[in-house]
């Protein structure tokens, strides 16, 4: 891996493991939001945020932003052993956001998530994400941009992950909070019991 920022416009560059992720995250939602009735009071409704999570916010964004535009110009680091140790981990994020948007498209409405991926993380959005990025960067042997991921890391916890529980919670009340007992926030095996979670 390299500490030198690689600026070279190319086909073969990270965009093209980072652009699933963006039409799964923005593209696949709104073609399912147009296609269900039952979605449309669901697909990107954003939680009530404070005032600090509004500025976290915004460098949730920034750094979202230059994760996607420098994926454009980082050469992926093809036939290198960088890129086969990136590729799975690349693959298992995708494949997690994928079952993520399956689930949620399968559930009920006034029922919360916790259902195939959900059943492991509340957020498995976000854990595809994580591993997106980090396999994006060691698949590009790019030190830069693993960096970048790690620092996005922190705000997707305070602007996505807490608002969206808060909003759950009032929205489907004790069946959430039960669920958040269960189930980690980022992964890992459910609890049977009802232990509260940190």
């Amino acid at each position: 891996m390299t500490l030198t920022p690689a600026f070279e416009l190319g086909v073969w560059n990270a965009w093209i493991f980072v652009a699933p992720w963006v039409f799964a995250y923005m593209g696949l939602t709104l073609i399912l939001k147009s296609f269900s009735k039952d979605r449309k009071s669901t697909f990107w409704k954003f939680p009530s945020y404070t005032r600090l999570e509004r500025m976290y916010l915004l460098l949730w964004f920034l750094i979202y932003l230059g994760l996607v535009i420098y994926s454009v110009f980082l050469p992926l680091a093809i036939g290198t052993v960088w890129f086969y140790i990136g590729l799975p981990i690349y693959l298992i994020g995708l494949a997690i956001v994928l079952l993520a948007i399956r689930a949620f498209t399968v559930t009920p409405v006034d029922k919360p998530n916790t259902t195939g991926v959900y059943r492991i993380s509340r957020h498995p959005w976000y854990v595809g994400a994580a591993l997106i990025f980090t396999g994006t960067s060691i698949a590009s042997a790019s030190w830069v941009y693993l960096l970048l991921a790690l620092i996005w890391l922190p705000p997707t916890r305070n602007v996505l992950m807490i608002p969206e529980e808060r909003e759950c919670c009032e929205r489907f009340g004790n069946a959430y909070r039960e669920y958040m007992n269960k189930t980690p926030r980022w992964i890992g095996i459910p609890k049977s019991g009802s232990n509260k979670q940190p």
